[in-house]
């Protein structure tokens, strides 16, 4: 029988570049066409700039739609699993005996608990806002990935809230988790239009534990933040002995590449209440209305 199963936007764009390497393959000229019909045309290197367009235009009129103003944005690792599939491969690790599975095993149910505690942090807001009129609601938003991204998606999800997924098409694929609004899914296939999108509406930031993706966003957000080309908004390091032993701050002041007030930019939290909190102080929200701006 025949697949007809719909192909991802990764293998899409990876079917693309193939097909376009044969030159048997390529449709040619055709001054005929209409431009946003022309799929050669519009994958151009020189209507980079349009498709780009199209990335930040896309979400915008959507979200605007549907009346998404405010989202506190959740980074971390794509790696870290649930306390449930966690204890699963300690279950098999431990049948099959293989020292290095164990070992793996090990570091996964270790790892688990920031997975848990990303999953009540957005519960925590998702409880909060479903008291607030919709213009004042924060909503979850995510990388829409497994690991921290989908604990807070999940926690939102299971708060019965509205929550985002902005998923990037990449070489080895990275589906949307099943936690994140149908409606609220969206593709980038450039970093730095998917990067404007998380910050064009963050009013918090939220770094679990993470690699080089989290790096890379949370150091864009410090900058943007500490050079005044983006608003002042709450940027919480999630889990004060994970970024203490990775970052030393001090280090940079000591050498006089930042000043001592930069620090302030940074909060260390280590539950999902704390890191809730600073929120809460942040905009003084309580009682029934929300004042999500800074004097």
């Amino acid at each position: 029988m025949e697949n007809t199963k719909p192909l991802s936007p990764a293998q899409v764009a990876s079917q693309w570049r193939e097909f376009k390497q044969d030159p048997k393959n390529v449709l040619g000229a055709d001054s005929a066409r209409l431009a946003f019909a022309d799929p050669e045309f519009l994958l151009r290197r020189e209507t980079r700039g349009i498709r780009f367009e199209l990335e930040m235009l896309k979400p915008e009129l959507e979200l605007t739609r549907q009346g998404i103003e405010h989202t506190v944005v959740v980074f971390g690792s794509a790696r870290f699993v649930s306390p449930e599939m966690a204890a699963q491969r300690m279950a098999q690790a431990q049948k099959r005996g293989a020292p290095h599975e164990l070992e793996s095993a090990q570091r996964d149910l270790r790892n688990s608990a920031w997975y848990e505690q990303s999953r009540q942090f957005a519960r925590l807001v998702a409880q909060y806002s479903k008291q607030q009129a919709q213009p004042d609601q924060l909503y979850i938003c995510t990388g829409g990935g497994p690991g921290i991204m989908e604990a807070a998606n999940r926690g939102a999800f299971e708060m019965g809230a509205a929550n985002l997924g902005l998923n990037i098409t990449l070489p080895k694929e990275q589906s949307v988790n099943p936690f994140v609004t149908p409606t609220l899914q969206f593709q980038f296939h450039y970093f730095a239009a998917r990067k404007m999108h998380f910050l064009m509406r963050a009013k918090a930031l939220v770094a679990f534990p993470g690699g080089y993706g989290t790096l890379d966003e949370l150091f864009e957000v410090i900058t943007l933040v500490q050079t005044k080309k983006e608003k002042p908004v709450p940027i919480i390091l999630y889990g004060s002995s994970y970024w203490e032993r990775l970052i030393n701050f001090e280090v940079m002041i000591e050498e006089g590449t930042i000043e001592r007030k930069d620090l302030d930019l940074l909060h260390y939290c280590d539950t999902p209440q704390a890191a809730w909190d600073v929120i809460r102080d942040f905009y003084q929200l309580g009682g029934s209305q929300v004042d999500l701006t800074v004097a």
